[in-house]
């Protein structure tokens, strides 16, 4: 395991502990913990998707770039977007076939803006634009063959910027697992 694997592990260890009230230690212990299951589940979704450069990890979320996957003002995925995402969909069908069925766990896709208000006629504000987006994306997932079941989408608009200098950061989806 490198360092970077490990120090994901870490920090999801503890931001699940922070959540359950426990230690690490316990958590880890706890043979039928979900919070422990969705940590394997990131885990193994993040090993098997290490080669994709058009992504980060960012913590306990899967951070992508807007430009990557929509043009500008627009919530139509382009196809160098398609292709992540059937790699992302095709990988989480694989690792979640390893954890176990009832654990609770969504993939939440989470749309972001910058602070540049939009003006068009199909979203007139960031918020539709960022949740048409983080929809575009849970439609595309599923019908890749992740279970609806496993998908929720929200959208942000510019309310949680990464960067106050770098407005082309905040346009963004990240892919984070959260329970049901």
């Amino acid at each position: 395991m490198n360092r970077s694997t490990l120090a994901a592990l870490v920090v999801a260890l503890a931001l699940g502990s922070a959540i359950a009230g426990t230690t690490p230690l316990v958590m880890a212990q706890t043979a039928e913990d979900p919070a422990r299951d969705r940590l394997e589940l990131f885990a193994k979704l993040r090993a098997a998707l290490a080669g994709q450069r058009d992504m980060q990890v960012v913590g306990d979320r899967f951070v992508i770039p807007s430009e990557l996957l929509f043009q500008s003002g627009a919530a139509v995925i382009q196809p160098a977007g398609e292709k992540l995402l059937a790699t992302v969909a095709r990988r989480l069908i694989e690792v979640s076939a390893q954890i176990p069925k009832d654990t609770a766990w969504v993939l939440q896709v989470d749309g972001h803006t910058d602070s540049t208000p939009i003006h068009n006629s199909l979203y007139p504000s960031n918020w539709e634009l960022s949740s048409a987006r983080a929809i575009a994306v849970v439609k595309f997932l599923n019908g890749a063959g992740v279970p609806n079941e496993r998908l929720v989408a929200a959208g942000y608009s510019q309310y949680q910027p990464l960067s106050t200098i770098d407005r082309a950061r905040n346009r963004r989806v990240e892919l984070k697992f959260t329970n049901r």
